[in-house]
């Protein structure tokens, strides 16, 4: 049985080249020796291709789980917008309970935390404006929205167009008495992901205390932040609007980001679950416990709307039922990605599965540290190749986080930095006997400028590529009409393992 090495470097799209392209303008040996001699093509990575709607940008989590499912599943942003539309979300029990428990309770508000963001990536403010309806229907006596600010998938000084969104559909609904924007706060503190407890103190104490600077709207509360030393909307400080109070026991939360990875050490802050790692000042025992609803699968404890569906016979699952070992390899900002996503949201480890998390640096902004932890990355994969692992996952982080900064001398150097490391690894996986593929999960270094030239720090529509490296036969035939659920089964075929039904992509290698 041939071995599978797949490297997955994030953030790596195909753009046209132009100034703003870090992987046409970057000085890179391997990569482009790889597509003169090596079998490549490229694959969908946005839209409907990962189970979102068109014209909708792909992401880390969306992209990992498609392809480790080997099949498109239409993701949470979809099926929210579907509800919506055909108005099912406006009957659901536990929304209605939330705003029902606010208004039996005296002096209760419902609180709605989310980012305040139109791509769909982590949440969208389509999703806001529906809780708000809602709101309207079942009379709830008090609405504080507290907004998180984008900054990374969106343009990087935008809030205040959303803010003013919020605000118009606040007056469309009449709820100018009822609701208001009560926070503001950057998703670098809100979201974080990576245990920088730091950070979640400053975001916890905005909710729980009404630690923040003071302010009489949310357009100042944008201001302010600015002013206090924010270089974009990512790294606003806490911020109160006006006289909106913290959130209490005898309150209602409702937190409408989706995507679970950047929800969950937040939401854990509030319902007390890990408290071993939530490294807080304040005690669990001490801290208030509202009604608390997730709309992603971000908690054991707290009710979730919008539970992540069960796959079975993904990639990972079919290599431990062949009896086979397989190994996981990421730096902290990716390895929920090469893990829980990757095995289709499912956190346990699968018999024979190793892993290991190589610590991301930490610095405020990774155009400080473009290298991020691939040499780390690179020096211990070197190590695993002679372990006989049937299937080894790696993630490089560097092109999508540093690309995220919007800093082009940072992403250039960061591509520089991959390629190197891809240049070392290769014909060490040929030496042990893998089958090397490499892929991204969604674009973004290769589109670092917008038209008008400034920084672009987002996610892109454009497809990824896909190379077959170190392959028996250099005249291996791709399809072009791939995507990334046909990675799975790709990688399968060149395995000689059987696909399983459940898998609707199909081997990328076209047969002879």
């Amino acid at each position: 049985m041939k071995k599978a090495l797949l490297i997955i470097v994030d953030g790596l799209g195909e753009g046209a080249d132009y100034p703003g392209n870090a992987v046409t303008r970057a000085e890179l040996m391997t990569l482009p020796e790889l597509k003169k001699t090596a079998p490549w093509t490229l694959l969908q990575a946005s839209g409907e291709a990962v189970g979102v709607p068109e014209e909708t940008m792909g992401g880390s989590e969306v992209g990992h789980f498609t392809m480790g499912a080997g099949r498109i599943v239409f993701q949470t942003l979809e099926t929210i917008n579907k509800l919506i539309k055909n108005r099912e979300f406006f009957y659901d029990e536990t929304l209605i309970k939330a705003c029902t428990q606010v208004k039996r309770t005296p002096g209760a508000a419902l609180h709605l935390l989310g980012m305040i963001s139109d791509q769909g990536i982590h949440a969208h403010i389509a999703h806001l404006f529906a809780l708000l309806e809602i709101t309207k229907e079942q009379d709830v006596p008090e609405v504080i929205i507290h907004a998180i600010t984008d900054g990374r998938d969106v343009p990087e000084s935008s809030a205040k167009k959303y803010i003013k969104q919020i605000e118009d559909k606040i007056e469309e609904l009449g709820l100018q008495k009822i609701a208001r924007i009560g926070s503001v706060i950057g998703r670098y503190y809100a979201m974080d992901r990576d245990s920088n407890w730091d950070r979640l103190q400053k975001a916890y104490d905005l909710y729980t205390e009404g630690e923040g600077q003071q302010v009489e709207t949310g357009a100042e509360a944008i201001d302010k932040g600015y002013e206090m030393g924010a270089e974009t909307d990512y790294y606003i400080r806490p911020v109160v609007v006006g006289s909106a109070r913290p959130i209490r026991s005898e309150d209602a939360v409702i937190f409408f980001n989706f995507r679970t990875d950047r929800a969950r050490q937040l939401t854990w802050a509030f319902t007390g679950e890990h408290d071993e790692l939530i490294r807080l000042t304040q005690p669990v025992g001490e801290r208030p416990r509202p009604f608390f609803v997730c709309f992603g699968d971000y908690s054991k404890q707290a009710p979730v709307l919008f539970p992540t569906p069960i796959i079975r016979n993904n990639l990972g699952t079919v290599i431990a039922e062949h009896g086979l070992r397989q190994f996981r390899l990421a730096e902290t900002e990716k390895y929920a990605h090469v893990t829980y996503f990757f095995n289709s949201q499912v956190e346990t480890p699968l018999p024979k599965e190793d892993r290991l998390m190589i610590d991301s640096p930490k610095c405020p902004s990774y155009a400080q540290k473009p290298e991020m932890s691939a040499a780390e990355i690179t020096d211990t994969l070197l190590t695993k190749l002679n372990d006989d692992y049937a299937l080894i996952v790696v993630n490089f982080a560097n092109c999508d986080l540093v690309g995220h900064s919007g800093d082009l001398p940072a992403a250039l150097k960061a591509m520089q930095v991959v390629d190197s490391c891809l240049g070392r690894i290769l014909p060490a996986a040929e030496k042990a006997g893998y089958t090397t593929l490499i892929t991204g999960d969604h674009g973004n270094i290769e589109s670092m400028l917008y038209e008008n030239g400034s920084a672009k720090p987002s996610h892109t529509r454009n497809p990824v590529p896909f190379i077959i490296a170190g392959a028996t036969d250099k005249n291996l035939k791709l399809r072009t009409d791939g995507g990334l659920q046909d990675v799975a089964p790709t990688i399968l075929d060149i395995m000689g393992v059987t696909k399983p039904a459940e898998m609707s992509g199909n081997s990328l290698i076209v047969a002879e």
